[in-house]
């Protein structure tokens, strides 16, 4: 399994597809952007990431939907600067980022949208970078997977290989090329035409969507669009996961949805998981055939791991906590399919999403 992920021709194990803010380079006007940015209960993080966009070139208009928030992030953002919306009660159906999106698109006249997490702060000149990617390829997507807050012990053990994980179910290489079907994209910091969001069917056709970044870059590749997702330093999540539960709670939110719900996915998903990670250990109190297996298997997860590790700056003894942290990621994954199977499909940010 491991020599395999090594091997396919795609290697989504290293680290290629990436994008960095150049803050040297001259800062265009970015008059033909609109900034969405759904907030709920963010008011200790919307000053910063709106800070980040007032460092960007000058033009871009900031727009901040307020998703029902009681501590106070609208007048934070106004105070900063943006653009506030007030958004109306949640209809049923729809997933709360995405009405708040909505409610934010119908008041978009530009070419592009950039929408843009409220706990993500661009480095000066991503916005550029990212509108120069879009227009010199051609594309009608571009996505940037944010770099997580790696301080804590938990965020160092699990979130590096929340993003290794997610690069290996939605290989970068497959979802950037416009011949393939798979699709990806990292809703926190997302630019993209209008014109394409609107041939997609608009946040309408996404509107109970749990993994909706991903279902956005789908719908646009079968609409005929192109799209483009990458690693960066230049987009930073300012969302802190100190603690083991708020990991758990991100993971869990939306793991078993990505098993379609279902049974047998989560079982052929655990018989995976536990080959891959477990059984090169257990092979190694076996006979010397079996450890020579295990120590080929153990090496090649290493190499594997290592790309993603370099690229957070992170020791690479990390990757000797693999098999523990592919027991935890697993763990996750049953706790989220047990929520479902008590009648929650997902929760975030205090809100519930029912079965049915």
């Amino acid at each position: 399994m491991w020599l395999g992920v090594l091997l396919v021709p795609w290697q989504p194990w290293r680290v290629r597809e990436r994008l960095e803010a150049d803050p040297g380079a001259p800062e265009p006007s970015l008059d033909d952007v609109t900034v969405l940015i759904p907030a709920r209960d963010e008011a200790d993080v919307i000053g910063e990431t709106l800070a980040g966009l007032g460092e960007q070139a000058p033009g871009a208009r900031v727009v901040v939907i307020d998703d029902g928030s009681s501590d106070g992030t609208a007048a934070r953002a106004r105070a900063a600067g943006a653009e506030v919306i007030t958004g109306s009660p949640l209809p049923e159906g729809w997933a709360g980022k995405l009405w708040a999106l909505e409610q934010g698109r119908r008041t978009v006249d530009t070419p592009l949208i950039l929408l843009l997490d409220a706990d993500i702060r661009l480095r000066p000149g991503t916005l550029a970078a990212m509108r120069a990617r879009l227009r010199r390829e051609r594309l009608q997507l571009v996505s940037l997977m944010a770099e997580l807050r790696m301080h804590s012990p938990w965020e160092r053990m699990l979130l590096p290989a929340f993003v290794f994980f997610f690069r290996l179910l939605y290989p970068f290489g497959l979802a950037n090329d416009p011949r393939r079907r798979t699709a990806a994209a990292a809703g926190g910091c997302l630019l993209l035409e209008a014109a394409a969001l609107d041939r997609a069917g608009g946040f309408a056709s996404l509107r109970g969507a749990i993994i909706d970044d991903c279902s956005l870059a789908r719908r646009i590749k079968a609409a005929g669009g192109r799209t483009w997702v990458g690693l960066s330093h230049a987009a930073i999540s300012l969302r802190r996961y100190e603690r083991l539960s708020a990991i758990r709670d991100m993971v869990a939110r939306s793991a078993y949805t990505q098993l379609r719900y279902s049974a047998l996915l989560l079982a052929l998903c655990t018989v995976l998981m536990v080959a891959a990670f477990w059984l090169p250990l257990a092979a190694l109190a076996g006979p010397a055939p079996a450890r020579s297996v295990a120590l080929v298997s153990l090496a090649a997860m290493a190499t594997a791991y290592l790309p993603t590790l370099r690229f957070y700056r992170l020791p690479a003894w990390w990757c000797l906590a693999l098999p523990v942290i592919g027991g935890c990621f697993l763990a996750m994954t049953w706790i989220s399919a047990l929520r479902y199977w008590r009648g929650e499909r997902s929760r975030w940010k205090g809100r519930v999403y029912q079965r049915g």
